[in-house]
């Protein structure tokens, strides 16, 4: 089976969050299953870079505005993921100071409909036989960046005896990529495709309503979170539409990449451990102390957040604990950015406290790892989260993650209760959303602590549960198979 997958990142080249490890890991995932899959992806500098022995396949004529730059498609490998690639190089759209998003003062580009529009309309030309040595049996787009794929399908479909299968993935129901009436009328699609049963939302352009309205299939990155937008509280206006297709939804649960996240190989960590010998995670959290200047004892935990600084995380909850929790004798350390005031108050949070606070702004790959695995506790107190991938990285390194009841943490994370502890507990969980609520869960996190064998217990558990994207990959081919003709 040829699976095309269309997306706007993918780790290692370029990661913004979670989109680009799912991009990165799952089409390697069904590889290994027997599956000849590929990507498709716009050429910002960092992906161009990655693209090795690259040969041009088209030159590109798409519809409307869109061709206002010239474009090409090429064809090459990323080494760093052992894939084919197909990247459209077109210079004038994604060569840009900024990020793939947002230019340097973070704001987004005026442009946007079009650059991922142009995405979309060469995932159908694909789908049509642009190359005609690989057609795609299935056509997987995520995010809204992707999400005018199965309108340009759909468009297509009159004129085109077979046509691939198109599923459509949530990452984020949040980030919708709405644009004015106008930008509609720039983009070739039928006229009557701006409609309530079709594109149009609210008046406006909205490329996810396009992809949740025309793709085949559409799946989210957690079974919880599949339920939860189906309600008018996670559903972002877009609820209706959800539950009118609810029987064409399912959540499939974002997995880990073992070749990049395991504690026992991973080189990016001052020690390696595992299960068995945690060792090492003791000179991490040593060498994690001295390289934030945390005092090198301290009577609690070791708590961390590896995060975007945004409302949905949750965050400003944290802010609002951090006093109770030094008082218990634990220490925090953030790497995270985002929003400026959350940036402003950890920032300060840490002047005020240098020996139990560290914060580090921005960015750090190898990082994340280093501060993951020095730490014993992972919060993620999310007002909500599709999936969640940090508390699957704590549970694989021996960090027990402290979650809010809600998507993906709900159902990656078994909370520690009295009656739990000896059967399925692997970190803490709470319900309310409230800074009274986090440093409830923050004593009985301490009350553990001070009972190192369950405590252990507790770790191991988690560190032996198995979230590979084996189980993940599997789930989607069997996916794909039900939209191929037998």
């Amino acid at each position: 089976m040829r699976i095309l997958q269309v997306c706007a990142e993918i780790f290692p080249l370029l990661k913004t969050g979670g989109l680009a490890d799912v991009a990165g890991a799952l089409p390697q995932a069904l590889r290994t299953l027997g599956a000849d899959a590929r990507v498709l992806l716009p050429g910002f500098d960092a992906i161009l870079a990655g693209l090795q022995s690259p040969v041009e396949l088209a030159s590109l004529q798409p519809p409307g505005e869109m061709a206002r730059t010239p474009a090409r498609l090429l064809l090459g490998r990323l080494p760093a993921l052992g894939l084919d690639a197909y990247v459209i190089d077109a210079p004038g759209y994604y060569c840009r100071p900024g990020g793939p998003y947002t230019d340097a003062g973070n704001q987004p580009y005026p442009d946007n409909a079009l650059r991922f529009a142009l995405l979309g309309w060469v995932a159908a030309e694909l789908g049509q036989g642009l190359d005609p040595a690989w057609e795609a049996d299935v056509i997987h787009a995520h995010d809204w960046h992707a999400g005018l794929v199965p309108a340009y399908l759909r468009a297509a479909a009159p004129t085109r005896a077979r046509l691939p299968g198109c599923v459509f993935t949530v990452h984020n129901l949040a980030y919708q990529g709405m644009f004015e009436r106008a930008c509609f009328d720039t983009l070739g699609l039928p006229a009557h495709f701006f409609s309530i049963h079709g594109v149009e939302f609210h008046g406006a352009l909205n490329f996810m309503k396009a992809g949740l309205y025309y793709a085949d299939r559409l799946t989210t990155v957690s079974p919880n979170y599949a339920r939860e937008i189906q309600g008018p509280e996670q559903g972002c206006g877009l609820d209706g539409l959800l539950r009118a297709r609810a029987h064409e939804l399912s959540g499939i649960l974002n997995g880990v990449d073992g070749a990049v996240w395991d504690p026992a190989t991973d080189a990016l960590l001052p020690a390696c451990y595992g299960a068995d010998d945690m060792a090492g995670k003791a000179r991490c959290r040593s060498a994690l102390r001295r390289e934030l200047g945390l005092a090198a004892r301290a009577d609690g935990p070791l708590f961390c957040v590896v995060s975007r600084l945004t409302e949905q995380k949750g965050l400003h909850l944290v802010l609002q604990a951090l006093p109770a929790l030094i008082v218990g004798g634990a220490q925090f350390a953030l790497l995270g950015s985002g929003d400026a005031g959350l940036e402003a108050a950890f920032r300060d949070a840490a002047a005020a406290t240098p020996g139990s606070i560290a914060v580090r702004l921005g960015y750090d790959e190898a990082f994340a790892h280093r501060l993951i695995a020095g730490s014993e506790v992972i919060m993620v107190p999310s007002h909500y989260e599709p999936c969640g991938l940090t508390q699957l990285y704590g549970l694989k390194y021996g960090t027990l993650p402290l979650v809010r009841r809600v998507g993906g943490l709900a159902d990656t994370v078994a909370d520690t209760r009295l009656e739990t502890i000896d059967t399925d507990a692997t970190g803490f969980v709470f319900d309310e959303f409230s800074p009274t609520t986090l440093e409830q869960t923050i004593l009985r996190v301490n009350a553990l602590y001070r009972r190192p064998p369950e405590w252990k217990q507790v770790r191991s558990r988690g560190m032996a549960q198995d979230f590979g994207w084996a189980r993940a990959a599997g789930e989607y081919l069997a996916l794909y198979h039900s939209l191929t003709p037998v």
